[in-house]
């Protein structure tokens, strides 16, 4: 009833339209130059995610409402060119912010046709934001790259790429290992929001060690360095965003427009009459060292607590198995179970472990099929055998001799004296006698 009742006020407040509004809409956006020539830019993935996707996340669904105070009109709100430059340039920023008519495209589709979604990140920024400044500040980076996800995955903890990135950071399967995400089966920490933001912040200030500027570390970011070194030869060596502009894969072209349309957003959007969804923050939690597998379903029925909860806590692993046998590993539980946890940790180890783990460690070989086989052989052996001493008789015909019909039936005199009760040598023709 909770979840319908949601859905409901959700729709009455963003408009019953609003999903099918964000699939009609074009998932590039056209640029003209002074010479009307026309440009298409390619837009990051995250920003044609569907606003109800964004929405239907455990923690939208639980923590975050439409802030049904908010007086702004549900329309967007535009300004005279010189406005924004002044905007941009106010921003208490340490990376270069500048305007032109690119970001000015990539602000109208954030407080135009996505300001909905918009309207979720600045709740959803309550979760998340925190720790990104933490693990910015832990490497001494800009604050201002806390937008970088807003881009990346739309504050989706779940998103994952058409390539393959994954997570709120939308790291690679190999940049992840190499940043020390671990990876595998069971586990991927692309899609934990702590230990992915400090991998994040620690490769932002490996990139920025190459390029030093903070334009080519987003685009690169978002390429790959290679790409970007490759833009720069092209441009004739130049190290400037816009210089290499032209030389750079399409979605790149547009990345760092973006990412500047998104530090003006989550900072103007009262500007915009966006209002952000109220925000209850979740209740705390504790983090535990396991050293059993454990499954999630076995917190959940043991200890009363809701299995989507638990996966929003532990996104890190996949199919909801924490691999303890392998290494000490950590399970975030809300702190009003953790007491629980502890107290009836027998009981959740064993509850239905069997039907959960179904992974066998030892298994006995089955051999009946080569019993079977070794029967099948004397089977047949014996009815051989059956077949070779079943009675056989031959029709004596004048001149055949007892000596003659042994040796070609392969048997003795004595043998067919004693089938046939013959005494002496004598057969008579026409006669049947038995052979074997």
């Amino acid at each position: 009833m909770k979840k319908k009742l949601f859905i409901a006020i959700t729709a009455m407040i963003f408009g019953g339209h609003c999903v099918m509004q964000a699939q009609n809409e074009k998932n590039e956006i056209t640029v003209t130059d002074d010479d009307g020539k026309e440009e298409v830019i390619d837009l990051p993935e995250a920003m044609n995610y569907e606003v109800d996707s964004l929405l239907n996340l455990y923690y939208s669904k639980t923590y975050l409402q439409p802030d049904n105070d908010c007086n702004y009109r549900d329309e967007n709100q535009t300004y005279p060119k010189e406005t924004y430059i002044d905007r941009l340039k106010r921003l208490p920023n340490v990376m270069e912010m500048p305007y032109n008519d690119i970001v000015q495209k990539f602000i109208d589709r954030y407080t135009g046709r996505l300001r909905h979604s918009v309207s979720y990140m600045l709740g959803a920024s309550n979760f998340y934001m925190p720790i990104f400044e933490e693990a910015l500040e832990a490497y001494g980076l800009p604050l201002e790259l806390k937008y970088l996800p807003i881009i990346e995955s739309a504050l989706n903890p779940k998103a994952t790429s058409h390539a393959g990135a994954a997570g709120l950071w939308q790291f690679m399967v190999a940049t992840g290992k190499q940043y020390g995400l671990e990876i595998n089966s069971l586990v991927d920490e692309r899609r934990d929001p702590i230990k992915s933001s400090y991998a994040a912040a620690k490769f932002l200030k490996d990139l920025y060690k190459i390029f030093g500027d903070w334009n080519l570390v987003i685009a690169a970011y978002n390429c790959g360095p290679e790409n970007v070194n490759k833009a720069m030869h092209r441009a004739g060596g130049v190290a400037d965003y816009w210089k290499i502009y032209p030389y750079l894969p399409h979605e790149t072209r547009g990345y760092v427009p973006a990412f500047i349309a998104a530090n003006y957003v989550m900072n103007y959007y009262c500007e915009h009459n966006i209002c952000p969804m109220r925000t209850k923050l979740p209740a705390k939690s504790d983090t535990i060292v396991i050293n059993k597998d454990l499954h999630l379903k076995q917190i959940a029925e043991v200890c009363g607590v809701d299995i989507d909860e638990l996966r929003t806590l532990n996104p890190q692993y996949r199919r909801d198995i924490v691999n303890g046998n392998s290494k000490p590993s950590i399970i975030r539980l809300p702190s009003t179970i953790t007491s629980t946890f502890i107290a009836n940790e027998d009981s959740v180890y064993n509850y239905n472990a069997n039907a959960l783990f179904t992974r066998r460690s030892l298994v006995e070989v089955d051999n009946s099929s080569s019993v079977s086989s070794s029967t099948r052989k004397s089977s047949s052996k014996k009815s051989r055998s059956r077949k070779s001493t079943k009675k056989k008789t031959v029709t004596v015909r004048s001149g055949d001799t007892l000596s003659e019909l042994a040796a070609k039936h392969n048997t003795t005199v004595k043998k067919l004296r004693q089938l046939n009760g013959i005494k002496g040598n004598n057969i008579r023709a026409g006669k049947k006698i038995r052979v074997r």
